[in-house]
């Protein structure tokens, strides 16, 4: 698990909190945002 965490951009494990923004974006009033697949993976390729 350490040595996954380190190949992440951010070298740390993601935590749910890490999600919440981008959720609320998503769930809130913007009408812009439509099929789009959001990758929860931190950056890495």
């Amino acid at each position: 698990m350490q040595r996954m965490a380190r190949m992440n951009p951010s070298e740390r494990a993601s935590a749910p909190e890490d999600a919440e923004e981008v959720m609320s974006f998503l769930a809130g009033p913007g009408r812009w945002v439509n099929g789009q697949i959001v990758y929860a993976n931190g950056g890495a390729a």
